[in-house]
């Protein structure tokens, strides 16, 4: 090659790169952001899956036991206690204003007072629910606490109808409804395995207050009069509050939401809404014989100091139930024990009004306390198996929400079918049929769920 022609390779070379070296450094410019962005994402993404693992590490395992796990459930009990359990002492206070404070009352008027009580503790889990999955969890149960415990003792000041409705029914009423919903949901953080044992414990609290507080009401009341009588409930509240207080807390992480506060997507799923219509139809009768059992017992002669303890009988009976249950539903499922149980509690429903003797009526009262015990222990357990960990409060919740307009219903139907015939064979036949109702559509639930009626569910 000649010089000239070298040395024009050699120009022609340096002013390709000189046209090209624009172009790369524009194409490298472009590509940068697109480049730095794409690393960027692969970053986050591999933050994104270590936190995942890590959380899964973290809390995926249910401890199943442990003295954390069951000083949880120990507080959860003194819940129930201070809750469900002085709500079921209603009985008591109905007979006392009747008789004293509210004489002249009409009472089923003063009945209202109770009905608005025990549906208002089931009522407000559809909220209670979410803000427990959102992460809240003493801030609500030290609000509601205080309420209970001051509305205890303003109730010793109440003179008018209005103020006991005021403060026993709807203060009262909301404020347990707070608690009882966040702690159903507590159990399923700390439990698996053994879920059904947990709850079967936790829910001996009610049964605890349920025979406790209607005795040391009516004696109390005897020794010392109304207003020292709920100030001392208002004492013994605040001890089994605090202890809830101390030891009930959530162990997994909150869930991010970003739907809508109120969501309804569980209703979609078949098992889940079978599920809720059988609670629905148990709760329109289930707690008629607990309601009716002393008052029915008297009307057929039998000694009113006697009558008055077969509703203790009954709820000192369903902590057995309630034990037993949660025992044998950790090896057969919930609803292989709650299914029967529930319809030895219907059959029951309907012998009670022909029970004309004491042995016979205390018979009712150990059987049934047993049967209802069974199914109120677990009426949560089927619910947090159907769906995960993380949301299980919304789906008590809303299935709390549908026994709530059961349990509002279920009474008042009860006492004007009593009060139309005059007897209580019918009411036992009305509460008896719907009890029956439940059981079908609980075997319905099996079916949606394990596709046929035998089997561990």
């Amino acid at each position: 090659m000649s010089v000239p022609q070298a040395a024009e390779g050699l120009a022609r070379s340096a002013s390709s790169s000189t046209i090209d070296a624009p172009e790369t450094r524009r194409q490298s410019d472009e590509l940068g952001p697109v480049n730095e962005k794409s690393m960027e994402q692969d970053k986050q993404a591999g933050r994104s899956r270590v936190d995942v693992e890590q959380a899964q590490q973290d809390y995926d395992p249910h401890p199943d036991g442990g003295l954390r796990a069951w000083l949880v459930i120990l507080g959860c009990a003194a819940a129930t206690c201070a809750t469900f359990g002085l709500v079921n002492a209603w009985g008591v206070f109905q007979a006392y204003y009747q008789e004293t404070l509210l004489k002249g009352t009409n009472p089923s008027t003063i009945a209202w007072i109770g009905s608005i009580q025990y549906a208002l503790i089931f009522l407000p889990g559809l909220v209670v629910g979410r803000i427990f999955d959102m992460g809240w969890t003493k801030v609500p149960l030290g609000a509601a606490s205080a309420v209970i415990v001051a509305v205890t003792f303003l109730t010793a000041e109440c003179t008018e109808y209005w103020h006991f409705l005021l403060c026993q029914g709807i203060a009262m009423g909301l404020s347990c409804g707070v608690i009882f919903g966040i702690v159903m949901g507590v159990p399923a953080h700390w439990f698996k395995h053994r879920l059904g044992f947990a709850l079967g414990i936790m829910a001996i609290g009610s049964s605890v207050g349920g025979t406790c507080f209607p005795i040391a009401v009516r004696n109390l009341v005897q020794h010392v009069g109304f207003k020292w009588t709920m100030r001392i409930l208002g004492f013994i509240e605040l001890a089994f509050l605090g202890l809830q207080l101390a030891t009930v807390e959530r162990r997994l992480p909150p869930k991010k939401h970003s739907g809508p506060f109120f969501d309804l997507s569980a209703f979609k799923s078949p098992q889940f809404s079978l599920y809720c219509c059988s609670s629905f139809m148990a709760f329109l009768g289930i707690y008629t014989v607990l309601t009716y059992i002393d008052v029915s017992a008297e009307s057929k002669g039998i000694n009113v100091n006697f009558s008055f303890y077969l509703l203790a009988i009954a709820n000192a009976c369903s902590a057995i139930g309630r034990l037993a249950g949660g025992l044998l539903s950790d090896r057969l499922g919930p609803l292989s024990v709650m299914t029967p149980a529930t319809f030895v509690a219907g059959i029951l429903t309907y012998a009670w009004p022909f029970a004309n003797s004491i042995a016979s009526n205390v018979v009712v009262a150990i059987i049934y306390g047993c049967a209802s015990g069974v199914y109120v222990s677990l009426l949560a357990a089927p619910v947090v198996r159907m769906g995960k960990t993380h949301d299980v409060g919304v789906r008590i919740g809303m299935s709390m929400t549908v026994v709530a307009l059961g349990a509002v219903a279920g009474p008042p139907i009860s006492g004007a079918i009593n009060a139309s015939t005059g007897t209580y064979t019918y009411t036992g036949v009305y509460a008896g049929s719907a009890v029956m109702v439940a059981c079908c559509f609980m075997l319905a639930t099996r079916i949606a769920i394990i596709g046929k009626i035998w089997g561990k569910c």
